[in-house]
Formats: C-alpha cells, structure tokens, sequence
C-alpha cells in the first residue's frame, strides 16, 4: 500500500464555538466521552443551576470532541446523529471537520487506531493524572490522509467487516441462549419427580485439615461471586496463616463463601484447585459418588430455587453480616434424581462449557481483527 500524505489536524478541522451560558431551570443533556476509541455516549442530563461553568458548547454532527485529561487514553470521538443537540464544557474541545478534505467517518476510524492514542499521549503535559491536552497541542497531532475517494472506499471495507463481526456475535449470542435454555429444560425434567435430601446426607462439609509447616508455600482459593468460579487469591509461606485454620480443598469439591455465598459465590473446584487450601470461611462439601453429582448439585444452587435457599439461611441486613454457618447449609434439601440422570445432565452441561470455549475463542479473534486491520491500515 503507498504511502499516504500526514496532515496536521489543525490543518482539516476549525474549533466549533457554539457557546451559551447556563440558564438555571433549563436542562442540558451531556456529553462524554469514552476510553481507548471507543466513542462518545450521553451523560446524565444537568440542570443549568448545578454546572460550575461558565459556558457550555453546543455539539452537532459529526464534530470531532476531546477530553482534555484522558486523551491520552484515546478519549476522542465523532458525534452521532443522535448525539446532536448534547452540551460539554471547557474541558471537552471540539472542531468542525472540513469534509472536503476528510470523511468524518475516516476520522472516526483514526480515533482507534493505537498510533493516534500514542500521539495524544506524547502531545499531553502536566502532573501525574493531570496530564490534559491543549487544543493547540492536539490540532498539531498529524494523521494519514488518503485522497477522499480512497477515504470513502476504505471505511466502506472496514464497515462491512465490522457488520461481519457483528452477525457473528450474534450467532453465538442466539446459539448460548438456546443452550441455556436447553439445559433449564432438561434440569427441570430431571428433577421432576426427584426426592429431595438434605446436604448433610449427600454432600457433607469436609474439612480436611492442614498441619501448617512455616517453610511450606500454600496457595489459597478463593470464590468469585455471581457463579464466576474459583481463583487463586496467592501463594505464600506457612507463616502467613499463623492465626488461623487451613483446610485442602480436591478438585470436584461445592466451595461455598459461608460470607459472599448470598452473592452467588459459590463454585465446583477445578482441577487446578487440587491441593489448594481455603480458610474457615470457605464450606467446602463433597458430593457422595454413589448419590450425586457434583456439577448436577451445582446447577441446582444457580437456579433461582436452588439460590432461593441459599439466600435464605444467609440471613443479616449488610454484606459483612450476611453469613451462612455450616449447619444452616447441610440442612439444605436438594433434588436427587437417579444417578444415570445426573450423570446425563452433566454431559450436557459439559457440552454447553465446550460450545462457550469456543465462542470466547471466536470472540477473541474477533475482538483483535479490526484492530489488527488499523494497525495494517495506518501503520
């Protein structure tokens, strides 16, 4: 590909001075603008009594507005139409672009293109987390400019890709409902008509104790909340848990937050999770081979009657006080179905967890693309 001319971009855009001063009891929709190219968006609206202001600047169209502090996070954006009409204040510049020479939407690919974020961050000056642009600094930031024709021609092959990205988001999004829903109906078959028993009988709390040796490292678990699994808080020497407790924790093992299980942080431990340790306040139960399934036994406390029981012998009005004991959760009934059921039910869920892993492979890919095509394209 040639090589394309650079032009200042004071030299293709003019400051848009459309001023007003506050009236107080008038409400002036904002503006913001996001990191990283990422575009404008509408902010809550604002009564002009409550600015500290003097002055606000009407957008419109297609101007190209900056945060002063955060672009050299690449907090630069082309308004929308349905921007038009929002306000911002001083510490937000913005320039009408000239279209004769520039596609207002040439320049919205600029705006995410990591180069141009490299150049508002070399152009900002000031003290750590102050570092705001100058107009006369930004309007000195030059950028690739192709000849209009070529402008137009190249947004409309980025453009296009981006609607191919788009279907495909949306394929795997209507492909993970319907295995969601999928498994909703099949755990509901199989409870069906299931007895119900209580924790204490088919999962017990284990508590495989630790005899802690200072000069051993110990790697602790912890339970992300809203179902997001377990990780590794950190790895440190015995010494570190002088006060306290340590129990191991097996792969396969239900880990509840006896503190945050109101939350949903409630988790099956990962393979990778053998051998770690969790504290007093980490429940940990294993299930009876001969009567349950782990991850079977899972789904059920994510289900909205599964979770309504957890919540409810987690009782207390704050965080800090919503605490789930031990007895309270083995006296928890849960639907036990034939094992054979279980045993099915588990290999779709295992089969819904392999359709997700590819789709967050595929997103990935897709999330890098259109960045990787700037980068070839600017650079």
């Amino acid at each position: 590909m040639k090589a394309w001319p650079k032009v200042a971009l004071g030299d293709i855009c003019a400051p848009a001075e459309r001023y007003t001063t506050p009236t107080p009891g008038k409400i002036y929709r904002q503006l913001g603008v996001r990191l990283w190219g990422e575009g404008a968006y509408e902010r809550e609206k604002i009564d002009g009594a409550a600015t500290k202001y003097a002055n606000f600047n009407c957008i419109a169209v297609d101007d190209l507005v900056v945060n002063k502090i955060w672009a050299r996070n690449g907090a630069v954006a082309v308004v929308t139409q349905e921007q038009s009409g929002t306000y911002v204040s001083t510490e937000f510049p913005a320039f009408v672009l000239d279209y004769k020479r520039i596609d207002p939407r040439w320049m919205r690919l600029v705006t995410k293109w990591q180069g141009f974020w490299s150049a508002c961050d070399e152009k900002a000056r000031g003290t750590s987390g102050k570092n705001r642009i100058k107009p006369k600094q930004f309007l000195s930031i030059e950028i690739p400019l192709p000849p209009l024709p070529e402008q137009q021609a190249l947004v409309a092959r980025f453009d296009a890709l981006a609607e191919k990205t788009r279907q495909v988001e949306a394929h795997l999004d209507a492909a993970e409902r319907n295995a969601e829903h999928l498994l909703v109906l099949r755990f509901h078959e199989a409870i069906a008509d299931a007895p119900l028993r209580p924790m204490a009988e088919v999962a017990p709390l284990m508590r495989r104790e630790v005899s802690i040796d200072s000069e051993t490292n110990y790697t602790e678990l912890g339970v992300r909340s809203f179902y997001k699994g377990t990780f590794h808080r950190r790895t440190v020497p015995g010494t570190e848990f002088s006060w306290q407790n340590l129990y191991h924790i097996k792969a396969g093992d239900l880990v509840f937050s006896n503190i945050m299980a109101w939350e949903q942080a409630i988790a099956l431990a990962k393979s990778e999770d053998d051998g770690c340790v969790g504290n007093h306040r980490m429940l940990t139960c294993e299930a009876k081979a001969d009567c349950v399934v782990p991850g079977f036994l899972r789904y059920y406390f994510t289900t909205p009657e599964g979770f309504e029981q957890i919540y409810a012998v987690s009782p207390g009005t704050a965080a800090r006080n919503r605490t789930m004991t031990a007895p309270a959760l083995m006296a928890i009934e849960v639907p036990v179905p034939p094992l054979t059921v279980q045993q099915s039910f588990d290999r779709l869920q295992t089969g819904v967890a392999a359709l997700k892993a590819q789709h967050a492979a595929i997103r990935t890919a897709n999330a890098t693309l259109l960045p990787a095509m700037l980068e070839r394209v600017f650079s």
